[in-house]
């Protein structure tokens, strides 16, 4: 069980870092 979690974190952390770069992206589009 705590294993399955520990991927699911790892998992969460590589999306939120691709939503990161995405805004970013487009901030300096914008600019």
């Amino acid at each position: 069980m705590g294993s399955l979690i520990k991927k699911r974190r790892k998992r969460m952390r590589k999306k939120k870092h691709k939503k990161m770069l995405r805004r970013t992206r487009h901030q300096r589009q914008r600019k």
